[in-house]
């Protein structure tokens, strides 16, 4: 059995060299197929997730109960490492922030997201100093509990600010001890360069947000350590549901006729 910290030992080891894909499993059989593929790490799907239990996403409809349960299941299901995205971390106070992160260590997670974004439609994006100061309480709860800290600034994506003020909040967290950084909805590869090259921790880049049509080398040769799907996987995959349903309502059902066997969806290795 591998144990947490081994999982954390790896993960951190992912991010020190090259470029990985992580990809965002909204179950547990999705997680086991991703595994089986040859990925060498796992994220969770706060939208994906979201929209599996008929909830909305960033607006606190899942619960951190809720969430934890979710990412500790996924995290048991393997022995790759898992990083959950937990939103703001569902946490309104300093003292919420770190029961968060010590509730991801407790539940098996190797790493953990905290987002400067909020569940309040209104004013959708901290302040810069409210959001390091959340950054500073989970970056110390992350080194007390050995699980790597991702900091997200939300803002360029949700159209609060721009990539100036990404930076710099990003270039903050890096100070405060923030192991990976991760500005979604940036709009071009210049953007990803400069982010990659104003701070040292590693970069997540999402797909699904902002710039599209980029190659994998293409985002790797920009300086990005993580490449995660999001929630476009999920996305993805119910958008191919939605079609095959109004095949079916129309009366058409070659669809399931082709569909794969079981055995070929529990081990997809053995069938590439």
């Amino acid at each position: 059995m591998t144990s947490r910290s081994e999982k954390v030992q790896t993960f951190r080891g992912l991010h020190a060299t090259g470029c990985f894909i992580i990809p965002n499993p909204w179950d547990v059989a999705c997680a086991r197929m991703m595994a089986q593929l040859g990925f060498k790490a796992l994220a969770t799907t706060s939208s994906g997730y979201a929209f599996s239990r008929g909830r909305k996403d960033g607006a606190n409809d899942v619960s951190r109960d809720e969430s934890l349960a979710y990412a500790a299941e996924i995290a048991a299901s393997t022995t790759l490492p898992v990083t959950a995205d937990l939103e703001d971390c569902y946490a309104g106070t300093a003292d919420g922030v770190a029961e968060t992160i010590r509730l991801a260590a407790e539940a098996g997670l190797a790493g953990v997201s905290i987002e400067d974004r909020m569940p309040d439609p209104s004013q959708p994006i901290r302040e810069f100093d409210d959001a390091v100061a959340r950054v500073a309480v989970a970056a110390e709860a992350a080194r007390r509990h050995d699980i790597v800290l991702t900091a997200r600034a939300d803002g360029i994506g949700k159209g609060a600010y721009d990539l100036d003020e990404a930076i710099r909040r990003l270039q903050r967290f890096e100070a405060l001890g923030a192991d990976v950084l991760y500005a979604p909805g940036i709009q071009n590869l210049e953007g990803l360069r400069r982010i990659c090259r104003s701070v040292g921790a590693p970069v997540n880049h999402v797909l699904g947000q902002g710039v599209s049509g980029l190659t994998f080398d293409q985002i790797a040769d920009a300086g990005v350590r993580r490449v995660s799907l999001g929630g476009s996987l999920a996305r993805a995959a119910s958008g191919a549901l939605l079609e095959i349903l109004r095949g079916i309502a129309a009366g058409e059902f070659s669809s399931l006729e082709t569909a794969p066997s079981w055995q070929s969806l529990r081990h997809p290795a053995q069938t590439i």
